[in-house]
């Protein structure tokens, strides 16, 4: 062990907080610590319960105790811990069994929107389910969850008193099944703690040694817990890094980790920085991604030392469109297996799980097996299998139009597509799929202009049989979120992009510094080979108006291509055929990158000069058409893009159709309308 690692083993009983980074080994010193203690007659294996937040990572843990001679310590998942406790202590308090485990909380969570009148589709009721969740992990009751949320600056998926309104109805009827969720667990063995001094003296009497591992994703649920298990008691270890706090969103906070020295002034505190995991140059990168953060308490400021002998450089890519990057990403696996890489030891890693499917189709055109890791399969996906039988239905009974795109984005109106995004969730997720299937349209549009709809439905049938391959041994695709606590020898983060990565929802500093850990997260995964890319369109040949993540900026070497000055590197990386110009904004020449600005075809905070006369004609006529047509209104045309007419006031069809949204589609059908509408504005 090196010192600072037996400086942790070898503490004594009592308040211990260790600070490992990534890679630093912090299993091993804990379970060794565990051992020690036991060992050296402190205490006895059955008086220490080890707490963490995964099966899996609590799994790990027994078997490293086993081998170290400490198998009567109980380690175990928060949950399954109190779980234990209340099939023991329940049947004292209430007289009864315990209540089991709920196996329909979906149903549950449906009956209650239901109640309330909100939609009952299943990606709304996992949306309302996630609120629940965050409410009972932060403490917080049906009638605070308004204010709390408001403070919270929570995405909510619906009016925030409908809501609490859901959340009541849902205790109501759980409590009336008498079953439990798994916040429940939780709540219900700290209230037992805390309300019944004998039950808390018989417990704390059975342990007396505490140890939680991932300490900086506690929540206030098992922060309690975690207090009602200590009493007055100190003997407690924590290990955490706040630099990988990933899981805000669902509660957790590092400030109990952070705080702990003021809580417990006696406190050993033992910072671990040696990275045994990721060569000098990859820990090199993580260190300047960690260390841009714009504020970092002090406990966070952990500055990874490499152990491993040097490797490659960290490796930089810019493309200009998505199937362009993923196509390399395949090529550049292929020779990392021939030089003896395992499969099995490389991952692709991305922000949002929409992302997987250009990757698994680059995979499997190169024969190269994979594994999607913490989800489905593109089109295994329910909300593409859904969408699949509605295009095929459009493709039956559809006149082609000429735009493919136009119509697929008007066949999957039928199911909820929607030209902005939902805030966040399991809404959002949804969305991204759908959208992805929208710029797989585009993309067949671009490389083959007579496609229809019906072609269309044979090219996604095409890749839906091409990427299911047999469940082998292969690269790992995943989430950054699923990616954390896994590491592999070679590691491609991609997509790396304006409004992927920070996401574009992150509208916060809070919230974008968490897009930086999730960053820090992804680069700490590889040993010795990693890629970051970006790619400047999503279709190929497609407009190339992405801009690379504001993190990338200052990590690209200035020897890189990607480092040179714009009009340099546009003449090293592109080829003159697919040169294109990148929206400019019309008021102060900025380049345009957000979408609803490219739309506007100004940034947002520039002044608009919108002629709101012709807009009220505008939406009045589009609802008009759109109830002819039977459709909704944005499908005709989206608030965003009448705007931009409005503002624009375009003289004739050339500058009409240069408006983002308006497509030779659109043009056909609604184009001599607009224009019509627009001079009749001009005469009046």
């Amino acid at each position: 062990m090196d010192p600072e690692q037996r400086e942790a083993v070898i503490a004594p009983r009592g308040p211990v907080c260790v600070l490992a980074g990534a890679g630093t080994g912090k299993t091993r010193t804990i379970t060794h610590r565990i051992a020690y203690l036991v060992q050296r007659g402190l205490v006895a294996p059955q008086q220490v319960l080890a707490v963490t937040f995964t099966a899996r990572a609590a799994g790990e843990m027994r078997t490293r105790l086993r081998a170290l001679g400490a198998a009567g310590v109980q380690a175990q998942t928060f949950h399954a811990a109190s779980f234990r406790q209340l099939r023991y202590f329940w049947p004292r308090v209430h007289d009864t069994q315990v209540w089991p485990l709920t196996d329909n909380k979906f149903r549950l969570v449906m009956q209650a929107a239901g109640k309330v009148g909100l939609p009952t589709e299943k990606e709304s009721v996992r949306d309302l389910a996630g609120e629940i969740e965050w409410s009972k992990a932060s403490l917080i009751g049906p009638e605070q969850y308004g204010a709390a949320a408001a403070k919270a600056g929570r995405d909510a998926p619906a009016p925030p008193e409908q809501i609490s309104k859901v959340f009541a109805a849902y205790e109501k009827l759980k409590n009336s099944a008498q079953v439990l969720d798994f916040d429940d667990l939780l709540l219900h063995t700290a209230a037992i703690l805390e309300e019944h001094p004998e039950v808390a003296e018989e417990f704390r009497t059975r342990y007396r040694s505490f140890v939680v591992d991932e300490y900086q994703d506690v929540n206030p649920l098992q922060q309690r817990v975690l207090d009602a298990w200590l009493g007055n008691r100190d003997d407690l270890t924590v290990v955490g890094d706040a630099n990988q706090t990933i899981y805000s969103f669902a509660g957790a906070a590092p400030k109990w980790l952070v705080g702990f020295p003021r809580r417990f002034p006696e406190a050993t505190v033992v910072r671990l920085e040696r990275d045994y995991r990721s060569t000098p140059q990859v820990v090199g990168l993580a260190n300047q991604v960690i260390g841009a953060a714009r504020e970092r308490p002090a406990g966070t400021r952990l500055k990874l030392v490499g152990q491993r002998p040097d490797g490659p450089r960290p490796n930089f890519a810019e493309f200009d469109d998505e199937p362009a990057e993923a196509s390399a990403i395949a090529r550049k696996i292929a020779r990392l297996a021939k030089q003896g890489v395992p499969l099995s030891e490389m991952a692709i890693l991305f922000r949002v799980n929409a992302q997987s499917e250009v990757y698994e189709k680059a995979l499997s055109d190169a024969e190269i097996p994979y594994q999607v890791r913490g989800g489905e399969r593109f089109f295994a996906r329910a909300e593409v299998r859904q969408a699949m039988v509605t295009l095929r239905a459009a493709a039956s009974r559809q006149e082609p139009s000429g735009d493919l795109p136009a119509d697929v984005r008007e066949a999957l109106a039928e199911i909820g597509l929607t030209d902005e995004p939902p805030a966040g969730g399991a809404a959002r997720e949804r969305w991204e799929s759908l959208i992805a299937l929208v710029e797989l349209a585009e993309e067949l549009a671009a490389a083959v202009p007579e496609a229809d709809l019906a072609r269309y439905v044979v090219e996604l049938d095409v890749r839906a049989e091409s990427q299911h391959p047999p469940t082998v041994e292969g690269v790992t695709l995943a989430s950054l979120h699923a990616a954390k606590g896994l590491e592999w020898d070679a590691v491609f983060l991609v997509g790396l992009v304006e409004g992927t990565l920070p996401i574009q929802h992150a509208d916060t500093d809070a919230a974008v510094e968490e897009e930086r850990r999730l960053l820090y997260v992804g680069v700490t995964r590889a040993r010795e080979h990693l890629q970051l890319s970006w790619s400047l369109a999503r279709a190929e040949g497609g407009r190339r108006y992405r801009r690379r993540s504001r993190f990338i900026y200052n990590l690209v070497p200035d020897d890189h291509p990607a480092a040179l000055p714009s009009k340099v590197r546009q003449r090293e990386f592109e080829a003159p055929a697919k040169r294109a110009a990148k929206p400019r904004c019309r008021v102060c020449n900025t380049t345009l990158a957000g979408t609803m600005d490219i739309k506007l075809g100004r940034c947002s905070d520039c002044p608009s000069d919108v002629d709101e006369g012709l807009l009220e004609q505008l939406k009045a006529w589009r609802s008009e058409r759109a109830r002819q047509l039977k459709v909704p209104s944005y499908v005709v045309f989206t608030d965003a893009t009448l705007t931009a007419i409005a503002e624009q006031r375009p003289e004739d069809e050339a500058a009409l159709v240069g408006i983002s949204g308006i497509g030779a589609s659109k043009l056909r059908k609604f184009g001599s309308d607009v224009l019509a509408l627009i001079q009749g504005d001009r005469r009046s």
